[in-house]
């Protein structure tokens, strides 16, 4: 547990110096990363080196990975996995829907995540085994997944990847059936902030394919460590990996994933969904 929280005081104090960089940006610089869907700003940039300063000093011996720098090779197994800003598309219109996400993983799986909303004053923050916490206007308060039941009255989160105008598999499929078998499905634009609204009960569910590492390393501790379980879209052990989540309050879980099972199983068949 020393080292989870030494971790975890890092990722915060990384987490702090973005923040920092961020107070106030307006992006000017405003460029598509090879799809015109997929943002960055010189703020992403800056937040990101940021970021990168307070994790060298502190972990030298551990790999950074970040959506806009890339890896930069430390030692042993555990990586730094880093989004400087998740929802870069909501953060260059100015909706605040957006959030500094720093996550650790090790050869146990996801072990520490801190996610910041700086906007909405709301950080998350959660260590393997430690519990998942909300910091909300200097209050601080233990997290806990909702108590749902029934899919038909569960409030479910999802996205869309980049490739949606060109790839046949861009999740319109299962927006549209759960939006039919779900009490409501919405989109906010951030994962991470979506799975950490899992972790507080706010949300009861959450599904996405077509992730990066950075997107969820940290939701996911949230998640699991305020009682909730995550697996992939087909109910299988979830890996930071693999590009695909499930995060639910557990109670639903399996209604969700058979849901998802189905539109895969009429898009095979052509049959209607």
């Amino acid at each position: 547990m020393a080292q989870l929280d030494e971790w975890l005081a890092t990722a915060q104090a990384a987490v702090d110096a973005a923040v920092a960089v961020l107070h106030d940006a307006r992006p000017t610089e405003i460029r598509g990363k090879g799809n015109p869907r997929d943002l960055v700003t010189e703020w992403d940039l800056r937040a990101e080196d940021a970021i990168r300063q307070v994790l060298r000093a502190r972990t030298p011996g551990i790999t950074i990975v970040g959506e806009e720098g890339g890896a930069e090779a430390g030692g042993g197994g555990a990586r730094w996995l880093v989004d400087p800003i998740d929802g870069t598309v909501n953060f260059a219109h100015g909706l605040p829907l957006w959030a500094v996400s720093i996550g650790l993983v090790d050869d146990a799986g996801p072990a520490v995540g801190v996610v910041a909303a700086p906007r909405l004053g709301w950080r998350y923050l959660a260590a393997r085994g430690a519990g998942a916490w909300l910091v909300e206007h200097g209050e601080r308060r233990r997290l806990a997944v909702s108590a749902v039941e029934r899919l038909d009255q569960a409030l479910l989160v999802t996205g869309f990847p980049y490739d949606r105008a060109t790839s046949p598999d861009n999740n319109f499929a299962e927006w549209a059936h759960l939006q039919r078998r779900a009490g409501a499905c919405r989109r906010l634009g951030a994962a991470s902030l979506d799975l950490c609204l899992v972790a507080s009960g706010a949300l009861d569910g959450y599904w996405e394919r077509k992730l990066k590492p950075w997107d969820v390393a940290a939701g996911v501790v949230v998640v699991a460590e305020a009682g909730g379980v995550v697996t992939t879209t087909t109910g299988d052990r979830f890996d930071v990996d693999g590009g695909e989540v499930v995060a639910t309050n557990g109670i639903v879980h399996a209604a969700l994933v058979a849901e998802l099972a189905a539109v895969r199983a009429a898009r095979g068949t052509h049959e209607p969904i």
